[in-house]
């Protein structure tokens, strides 16, 4: 297997959904945020990225035909150079305040509540941690944390080819995707899975 589609849109922009998404187009599976809870040797690998040391992507990979969300955003560039013939995929909310409002509600929301003093759950925030610090060091404040988000989209657009570039928002569905991937588009509703609400019940936030 290689990866075929590199994710570069931030966590909140739909890409739960999309994990669903490709995994159908492309008959594998998506690497995802979801996939890090259950290869706790991966939340090694992911610090040794977040502390600025070598990884073997396509070791990482090996299994997996796409990779968005955290933690896969924060290296996309590093990923999307292992895999040159992969497509850049770069899922955005409608708005940044749109997207602050959802984070916040949610991922943050999780970060900001602190990990166990011991045991496999602190080293995983302490990761996702490092991946916040990463994206911004004020993730928390709205004010930064909008700004780096259009930054974030910014690079992406001005870095990556118009032929290797999907820029993507949940409510542009199939068709896009299924174009740049080369495959037809399925006879179905594209799916919506991971609503705020859902999260939140998930992560014991409400």
């Amino acid at each position: 297997m290689t990866i075929r589609v590199v994710g570069a849109g931030l966590g909140r922009t739909g890409t739960n959904s999309l994990k669903v998404a490709l995994e159908q187009l492309l008959g594998g599976t998506c690497y995802h945020m979801a996939e890090v809870f259950g290869r706790p040797d991966d939340v090694v690998t992911w610090q040794h990225a977040v502390d600025g040391l070598p990884v073997d992507w396509h070791a990482l990979f090996a299994e997996f035909t796409a990779a968005v969300d955290w933690p896969v955003v924060g290296f996309w560039q590093e990923i999307a150079a292992a895999f040159p013939d992969a497509i850049v995929l770069l899922s955005t909310r409608s708005s940044a305040p749109a997207w602050w409002k959802s984070a916040d509600e949610t991922i943050f929301a999780v970060t900001r509540r602190g990990a166990p003093d011991e045991g496999p759950m602190q080293d995983q925030m302490k990761m996702i941690g490092g991946l916040f610090d990463r994206f911004t060091p004020q993730w928390r404040d709205a004010t930064a944390a909008q700004r780096a988000y259009e930054e974030h989209n910014a690079t992406v657009r001005a870095t990556v080819s118009s032929d290797r570039l999907v820029d993507w928002q949940p409510g542009d569905g199939w068709k896009p995707i299924c174009a740049a991937l080369d495959v037809p588009v399925p006879d179905m509703p594209f799916p919506h899975t991971n609503t705020k609400d859902d999260f939140r019940a998930m992560a014991g936030l409400d």
